[in-house]
């Protein structure tokens, strides 16, 4: 057991990896010499050599592509994109290629890679490095959209992303990077892939978040159960495939549901949870489905970031009104 942040969880997570199978390698924009924007693979050109570990040019295009390459060959890439805003000239590699590698093989070849990536807000960074857009990827049929909320489910998740025969988007909540320690059994994996993880259990309420503003969400779960209101917690840990028998399992036995995630409102991927909870679980619900997300707008500049995302007392008041619902 070590006491990690979720930063030092994702760099234990690509070492054991490494240590593991050498065909995983990491690449990107400064991961090597300087060990990462946030650090993330601070070490590991030390420790496993410049074949394995090795700087990119400033190109994600190539970076993605190269991925898909040495992937289709054997390798198990690990490539990291520093800002969720700059992935957005990879989608081309990633949707015509690295989702498609199966099925336009006949399963002769699989794309085992990983796109790792900083998102969200709440470092009152500048334009362009607080992006929440997960849903463009998570709409993309081939491809696993992962995105943990702890150090714990960061180590497991990567791990298992690392080990998975197809292509994972593995998104990292940079705002709780530094802000969380837990103990971490590093001789294990126990976050496993493509399902939802049931944090907090009551009978009165299902709380459904990831990421970041799974830390919110718990703080609002706390205060309910002051109230003498039990609410399940749910942070969904990979987006696509959905788990989404654990959440309408919940949501039989409470009848009420908010999700809560920091990405614009419209077409958020709350909508599909939302949505899969109106068609196969209409007769449960005791009370409309809400919502609590980010804006319809770009994310603000630093001083206006925290009305933008979504708060604990947003959440609560979320919550109280679905609860008042008769």
């Amino acid at each position: 057991m070590a006491e990690l942040t979720l930063v030092q969880a994702v760099n234990a997570a690509l070492a054991r990896a490494m240590d593991e199978d050498e065909r995983v390698l990491i690449l990107g924009e400064d991961v090597g010499v300087n060990g990462g924007v946030f650090r993330a693979t601070d070490g590991l050109l030390e420790r496993f050599g410049p074949t394995r570990v090795f700087d990119t040019p400033l190109a994600e295009t190539v970076i993605a592509g190269a991925s898909v390459g040495l992937a289709a060959q054997g390798f198990r890439p690990v490539a990291e994109i520093q800002f969720m805003g700059f992935m957005y000239s990879t989608l081309d590699q990633m949707i015509s290629h690295a989702a498609r590698l199966r099925w336009r093989t006949r399963g002769r070849l699989t794309c085992p890679m990983v796109l790792r990536a900083p998102f969200g807000g709440g470092i009152r960074a500048i334009e362009h490095h607080s992006e929440s857009t997960e849903v463009l990827f998570a709409q993309v049929p081939g491809l696993r959209v992962v995105i943990p909320s702890s150090p714990n489910r960061a180590f497991g998740l990567l791990l298992n992303a690392i080990r998975c025969p197809d292509p994972v988007v593995f998104l990292e909540p940079k705002r709780i990077y530094r802000t969380i320690k837990e103990e971490v059994a590093l001789e294990t994996a126990a976050a496993p892939l493509d399902s939802c993880f049931v944090l907090n259990e009551g009978r009165d309420l299902t709380l459904v978040s990831w990421g970041a503003s799974v830390v919110e969400t718990m703080a609002a779960a706390e205060a309910l159960s002051r109230d003498g209101v039990g609410a399940d917690v749910i942070d969904v840990g990979t987006l696509r495939p959905l788990d989404g028998e654990t959440i309408l399992r919940s949501v039989e036995k409470t009848g009420r549901c908010v999700i809560v995630h920091e990405a614009a409102r419209t077409g958020g991927f709350g909508g599909e949870i939302a949505a899969r909870l109106a068609e196969d679980g209409l007769l449960f619900l005791q009370a409309p489905v809400k919502r609590v997300t980010g804006y319809d707008t770009v994310i603000p500049l630093p001083r206006l970031e925290q009305h933008y995302l979504p708060s604990t007392k947003r959440i609560l008041a979320a919550a109280r009104e679905v609860l008042a619902f008769t």
